[in-house]
């Protein structure tokens, strides 16, 4: 892959993680649903696992009643395998306004990342596997917890966990 390519390439992976991160934030099917692949596959940290669409349609069901969602992108690393294989690692954080089951608002914080398998078909840079770990998440407000967090299991390391399983998500 020569440099421009390879540069012209890493933006165009990088700009599906700023659509999806606004698509999140928007409530957007249609721009969610736009940085995946027609035969993509997802596994998610909470346990859902299946297609892009099925995806899309579980996490806009998850955001929705949400009063606010913000979502940070942080650190991006992508690997070039090939000229149509990448692999990439986006950081993120969420900042979700909630309302408890006491009807009261709350925040909730969530770190994680996404872990993908990027193809490049017809020209064109997309995902064909995500997964999503979440490595932590805290409620706030929190105050009848010493220090102040409540620090919340969520997720655990897939199967499909492409740090840990690239190889095997080569032939996938």
């Amino acid at each position: 892959m020569d440099p421009l390519d390879r540069l012209v390439s890493w933006q165009a992976i990088y700009d599906l993680s700023c659509d999806y991160m606004r698509a999140q934030d928007r409530l957007d099917p249609v721009l969610h649903r736009s940085v995946f692949h027609d035969d993509a596959t997802t596994d998610y940290g909470a346990g859902w696992q299946g297609d892009a669409p099925g995806f899309v349609a579980f996490a806009q069901g998850v955001l929705a009643p949400h009063k606010a969602n913000h979502h940070m992108i942080g650190q991006v690393r992508i690997d070039f395998e090939s000229e149509t294989l990448a692999f990439g690692e986006v950081y993120y954080q969420a900042h979700h306004r909630i309302v408890g089951e006491d009807g009261a608002e709350y925040d909730l914080f969530v770190a994680g990342r996404y872990v993908d398998r990027y193809e490049r078909r017809a020209g064109v840079w997309k995902i064909a596997h995500r997964t999503e770990l979440a490595d932590w998440m805290r409620n706030e407000p929190a105050a009848d917890v010493e220090g102040g967090a409540t620090m919340l299991p969520w997720g655990a390391r897939s199967p499909h966990d492409l740090s840990c399983r690239r190889e095997e998500m080569r032939v996938r």
